[in-house]
């Protein structure tokens, strides 16, 4: 085969076709073919060039040497020459310059060809791994088609997908549970995430992700991808339940119809292409009471308490309805939870009385003994909802005189005994601090109550910088964990290791900024820091 044939560029123009790649990136590939086989036949160390032209695809190469300066290293002889070499040949020639020769157009053997073809397939690839990693990479958050390409058995049964020639990985865990895919299928998913790796690009598609069923009923309803009705949470258990909170941003749209759909064909749509998946379509309502009374449809709650200490949401039912609102094995109200953002608890009426009376026997029995007062007097103070010492203590004698049976001097007696039992706890606290040899960084730092503090002593972690060193597990787990007592969230402990690394100048505020997707994220490590001291300080 020689080297200059017409044909070269129609040659390049069908593969760019059949390819779906940039016509130069195919003709740039030739040219390293042919460069390649040059290099075969005159000398791997020479430095060849190849050009193609454009127009009409005439091929030459050429040989270029460099000149070097006289007392310069000579390290490729092929490719280099010196000023005085460089000069017999052309007489001003200068260092630097390139001597450049002219090579003969040179016929390609059954190896060369293989080799220039190998060549050319290679820099193809590349070129089809770019424009896949282009093309996909600003698809993440859609849903595409593909084609089941093949598909792994035994432990790992993950499957490929074809996308226009691109592949694209689903997971065993991404597959809804049960369903069966087979070579050929033409199947929808969407994608979740592509990255660039050195075999390509690689991109990853779900038929279990949340989003999937939002895109979904996104390409069913014509309100939702318009926004006049928007999805604002879901929870899924793919191929069994899923529940979607709805709301409309028009008055005369009722968004659970909307997604619904006539005689319920837009959600049955829905319901076929994830497997007869059982979707529960709720009214989404800035009271979360409500919102979370539909959520555990289809039982009846009776009350709902938000228990602040345990952030978590009580429902209240009857006994007939507690198995209904939890679920076969708990589903439920696991879903209702990720639907609402809460941890949520079911308890019946009698038990909902029972931890009530415990924790009213619990307070009264802590103001007779801390205030050495009759059983008559504590029970009328938490009557008058006080639930701590603290609050007696702080609270204006005028506001607790006003309680029937009460004048301005039992009032002022009673605030006095709580103030007195807070500075004889503050003073045990603090001796037992010592005890620990707790160093005063560590008792001045804000987001720790004292409780915390002595329980941080008792594991022999005794400053500030040794608290910030802790792992978060260390804090949080539930059997060994240094709070396991405070039971508090991961998300709050790692806000206050991070309060501590900037009360010591290991990081500065600056750079969570930078790391966080906008300033608000930095408040919300303040928040979560600052909500974890209140309720351990509370408590």
């Amino acid at each position: 085969m020689l080297v200059g044939r017409s044909d070269v560029l129609q040659v390049a123009s069908s593969l760019a076709r059949e390819k779906g790649i940039n016509y130069e990136d195919v003709i740039m590939a030739i040219e390293a073919a042919i460069c390649h086989a040059s290099q075969q036949k005159y000398g791997a160390d020479l430095d060849i060039r190849v050009q193609i032209e454009r127009k009409h695809g005439h091929v030459s190469m050429h040989r270029y040497r460099e000149v070097m300066a006289e007392d310069a290293p000579v390290e490729n002889p092929s490719a280099q020459l010196l000023l005085s070499e460089a000069r017999a040949i052309k007489a001003n020639a200068e260092v630097g310059e390139f001597l450049i020769d002219a090579l003969p157009p040179i016929e390609f053997g059954r190896t060369g060809a293989l080799a220039a073809k190998q060549v050319i397939m290679q820099r193809v690839r590349e070129a089809e791994r770019v424009r896949h990693f282009e093309e996909f990479k600003d698809k993440v958050g859609q849903i595409i088609y593909g084609i089941v390409k093949r598909k792994e058995y035994g432990n790992y049964g993950n499957v490929t997908l074809d996308i226009n020639g691109a592949e694209a990985s689903l997971h065993r865990n991404e597959i809804i549970p049960r369903e069966n895919l087979n070579h050929n299928d033409r199947v929808r998913a969407y994608i979740y995430e592509v990255k660039q790796d050195v075999r390509g690009p690689q991109i990853f598609v779900s038929r279990t992700h949340p989003q999937f069923l939002i895109e979904l009923f996104r390409q069913e309803v014509p309100e939702i991808y318009e926004g006049v009705v928007e999805i604002t949470a879901v929870a899924r258990d793919p191929g069994s339940r899923a529940k979607i909170g709805v709301i409309s941003n028009d008055s005369t749209i009722d968004p659970v119809g909307a997604c619904v759909g006539m005689r319920g064909s837009r959600v049955q749509t829905v319901v076929s292409e994830l497997h007869g998946e059982r979707i529960d379509i709720i009214h989404w309502k800035n009271d979360v009471a409500d919102f979370v009374v539909r959520a555990i449809l289809p039982a009846e709650v009776n009350r709902v308490v938000f228990d602040e200490d345990s952030d978590k949401i009580q429902l209240i039912v009857e006994a007939d309805q507690q198995s209904l609102a939890i679920g076969s094995r708990g589903q439920n109200v696991r879903l209702a939870s990720k639907l609402v953002g809460t941890d949520i608890d079911i308890i019946t009426v009698e038990e909902a009385e029972a931890r009530n009376q415990a924790e009213y026997e619990e307070l009264s029995k802590l103001f007779i003994e801390a205030l050495d007062v009759e059983e008559v007097i504590a029970r009328l103070l938490i009557a008058e909802n006080f639930a701590s010492l603290e609050e007696l203590a702080f609270s204006p004698i005028d506001d607790l005189a006003r309680i029937e049976g009460f004048d301005k001097d039992l009032a002022e007696e009673l605030i006095n005994r709580a103030q007195l039992m807070l500075q004889k706890q503050a003073a045990e606290t603090q001796a037992r601090m010592d005890e620990f040899n707790i160093a005063e960084d560590l008792r001045q730092f804000e987001y720790l109550s004292d409780e915390m503090i002595l329980a941080l002593g008792h594991h022999h972690v005794r400053t500030l910088e040794s608290f910030a060193e802790l792992d978060t597990f260390e804090l949080i787990d539930e059997q060994d964990g240094y709070f396991k007592d405070f039971k508090p969230r991961q998300d709050e402990i790692e806000a206050i290791i991070v309060q501590a690394r900037i009360v010591l100048g290991w990081i500065e505020p600056e750079e969570i900024v930078e790391d966080a997707e906008s300033e608000s994220e930095l408040s919300d490590v303040h928040a979560a820091a600052e909500a974890l001291f209140q309720d351990q300080t509370a408590e």
